[in-house]
């Protein structure tokens, strides 16, 4: 039987891209679920496409339109971000796609788990605000998480068959985005169209910012610990420009298992969604011959305070990286306003997570609590800037 797909975030990036993975293979999924948070059009497009069971939309004011575009087609329009959580509740649905954005995929996530699904995991902000909460969810629902991350699925893919208590640390590797050879004056400097200009990925806007700040990779060190039950000092940064070997696995007799090839996200993607299967595909083969070299350095942490800055919220733990990604949004969404320049963006995540009350044992209230209180901060740290200088 085709396994029965829900993508949550349909019109991003990655709900594009697995689109694209479904229709090279049409023999073995269906679209059973879309949704999107504001984009109608694109939405009622891939809807007319691919026939789905429903369609939500995030954002309420959008239903009409949606609703008299889809009429003739017999598929369901539900609108609000509770109908977004409800979807995956749906019988009908075997895996689901949590491509979703952000803070906004956690109530989603845990809807999903909770109801037993497979899970093909894109949005690594819910591992990093409740990682300790999912990670439990996992194991009494008996549900497979997936990762989707380039990172993670290598490290995934690195682990199977072997001992868990065989690894002796995982090495993320990070392409180190546009910015890897700036100096400071050049960072000062640093316009919204540059740091959208990625090196290596095509990615949305968010990630890509995120990217370019080392952030990203910061989220990532906290994702890597949840899925794989890491201690921090087992998971490495590492800089690989070339963003071929994806990451690796360091085990106990000294040997390293990497995963490797061309920066592609529909790859991850698919193996996600064939898991345990690994599915042919016509997407581009590296070539060692064509490829000079690889190479390796150590990430810049007084450059790219992100970094750092999730170290140490993961060291510390609790609610500080759910306060860590809250700053982050709101912060990262300022700056691609151009309200705050590109060195302001860890300046102001610092200033939160300094003034912000720290929960040990946060319940799941107290992460929703904790967000909310983040971004109130940040914004009015935002608005109250008059110049360069926070």
């Amino acid at each position: 039987m085709k396994k029965r797909i829900a993508i949550l975030g349909s019109t991003g990036s990655i709900g594009k891209q697995t689109l694209e993975v479904i229709d090279q293979h049409p023999e073995q999924f269906i679209v059973e679920v879309l949704t999107a948070q504001n984009n109608a059009e694109l939405l009622i497009e891939q809807a007319i496409k691919y026939r789905p069971n429903a369609v939500v939309i995030g954002h309420d004011c959008l239903y009409n339109s949606i609703m008299e575009a889809l009429d003739p087609h017999d598929i369901k329009v539900y609108a609000g971000e509770d109908a977004i959580t409800q979807v995956v509740e749906m019988e009908s649905i075997d895996m689901v796609m949590m491509a979703l954005v952000g803070f906004a995929g956690l109530k989603p996530t845990v809807a999903a788990i909770k109801s037993g699904k497979q899970i093909a995991l894109a949005n690594k902000e819910c591992l990093v605000v409740a990682g300790e909460y999912i990670s439990k969810l996992v194991i009494q629902n008996h549900i497979n998480l997936i990762p989707v991350d380039s990172e993670h699925s290598a490290i995934f893919q690195c682990l199977t068959g072997e001992n868990p208590d065989h690894i002796e640390k995982v090495i993320l590797t990070a392409s180190g985005g546009p910015f890897r050879n700036h100096d400071w004056e050049e960072l000062e400097n640093v316009t919204i169209a540059d740091a959208l200009n990625h090196p290596n990925w095509n990615m949305g806007d968010k990630i890509t910012i995120d990217s370019a700040t080392l952030m990203n990779k910061g989220l990532e060190v906290i994702e890597a610990k949840w899925l794989f039950g890491l201690d921090p000092e087992q998971i490495e940064v590492v800089i690989h420009p070339q963003s071929i070997i994806h990451s690796m696995v360091q085990f106990t007799d000294g040997s390293i298992k990497a995963q490797m090839g061309l920066p592609d996200m529909r790859l991850p993607i698919l193996y996600a969604l064939a898991y345990p299967e690994r599915l042919k595909s016509d997407f581009q083969r590296f070539s060692f011959s064509e490829t000079n070299q690889l190479t390796f350095e150590s990430p810049d942490i007084k450059k790219f305070r992100n970094l750092a800055l999730a170290f140490e919220a993961l060291q510390k733990g609790g609610n500080m990286p759910c306060a860590l990604n809250a700053a982050n949004e709101v912060v990262v969404q300022a700056f691609l306003k151009g309200k705050v320049g590109f060195l302001q963006i860890p300046q102001i995540i610092e200033s939160c997570l300094s003034s912000m009350q720290y929960i040990t044992n946060p319940t799941f209230d107290d992460f929703f609590e904790t967000d909310h209180e983040t971004r109130k901060r940040a914004i009015k740290m935002i608005e109250g800037k008059k110049d360069k200088t926070i």
